[in-house]
């Protein structure tokens, strides 16, 4: 498997930042049709060739990611779409 790891610092308190993991959940569902949940503090991210998790940390978020063969090619374009997002929604919050 391939995987994608994001980690971008926040300064939000905690509830602000599950919101924000709970938007960037919903834009990636809409790019990339998953199933999600939350089990805790992470919420939980899955689709055929994906699976992975949204952590919630007390000074930043953080996106694993991991990727099928089918998925593998796509690699660069998946972290560059999930950054932006990440990104966005942040500078949304902040």
């Amino acid at each position: 498997m391939s995987r994608i790891q994001i980690h971008r610092p926040h300064a939000m308190d905690h509830e602000h930042a599950l919101q924000v993991a709970d938007e960037l959940a919903r834009e990636m569902t809409a790019h990339y049709d998953f199933e999600w949940h939350w089990e805790g503090e992470r919420l939980k991210l899955r689709r055929t060739g994906l699976k992975g998790e949204v952590a919630v940390n007390p000074n930043d978020i953080g996106v694993d990611l991991e990727l099928g063969m089918m998925l593998r090619p796509f690699k660069g374009r998946i972290e560059q779409e999930v950054v932006r997002q990440l990104e966005a929604i942040l500078k949304r919050h902040s």
